[in-house]
């Protein structure tokens, strides 16, 4: 069986592409990062997503980006928005797909893994510059430049299958391959037991895609 490192943060996206990669005939190693965010819950909902999905193994790195701030969601000093703006938002974390696509790619060279699935959107999403197309092809093309693997001719491919999706797209693709939407947490401030602010960008995004999805919304908010 083909084998495949999935980022898996704990919110409906990344839970959405596990399930899909599954769905392709992948077993997965799922890899979550524990990067000093404010909304640390979302770890719990992964090891549950995980737990119900299934995966070879999970794993769990911790590298603390709050030691950089820089962000909403890793600076304690710094408000989580709750009105639309315009721009690259505050809740941009700096280099945080890199980062964490670097972290899947040296455990796929250890796996054995030729691919990597992340659940980036670049349609209903918050406007950050690394979840655009254009970013995803152009470290591939580096993956399989500055590997082992690469270099020794077994083609790295990044997957985004969730790219092109609307958010009801997405929630429609995840609720037909199985996704337990209950148990996934995308509020950016969510309590300590998990329940949504419903005030924040991700929760609006999260809220409109139900609804135009014409799926209840499983989400405890406060």
């Amino acid at each position: 069986m083909r084998t495949a490192v999935v980022l898996v943060s704990g919110g409906l996206d990344s839970a959405t592409t596990l399930a899909l990669a599954r769905e392709d005939g992948f077993e997965c190693y799922a890899l979550s990062v524990d990067y000093g965010q404010r909304h640390r819950v979302e770890l719990q909902a992964a090891a549950r997503i995980v737990a119900t999905l299934g995966a070879r193994e999970h794993k769990v790195v911790k590298l603390d980006l709050a030691d950089f701030g820089g962000s909403a969601l890793t600076d304690a000093s710094m408000a989580v928005p709750t009105a639309p703006s315009s721009g690259i938002p505050s809740t941009y974390v700096p280099a945080r797909n890199t980062i964490m696509l670097s972290l899947a790619l040296a455990w796929a060279e250890v796996t054995g893994s030729r691919d990597i699935f992340i659940g980036a959107n670049a349609v209903d999403y918050s406007g950050y510059p690394d979840c655009r197309p254009e970013y995803l092809q152009a470290y591939e093309a580096m993956a399989n430049l500055a590997t082992k693997a690469g270099v020794e001719g077994a083609r790295l491919r990044i997957h985004a299958p969730l790219l092109r999706l609307s958010k009801a797209e997405i929630i429609r693709r995840g609720a037909d391959a199985g996704v337990d939407f209950s148990q996934t947490v995308s509020c950016y401030q969510p309590t300590q037991t998990g329940l949504a602010c419903g005030r924040c960008d991700s929760c609006r995004i999260r809220r409109k895609g139900f609804a135009d999805a014409g799926i209840a919304d499983p989400t405890a908010y406060v």
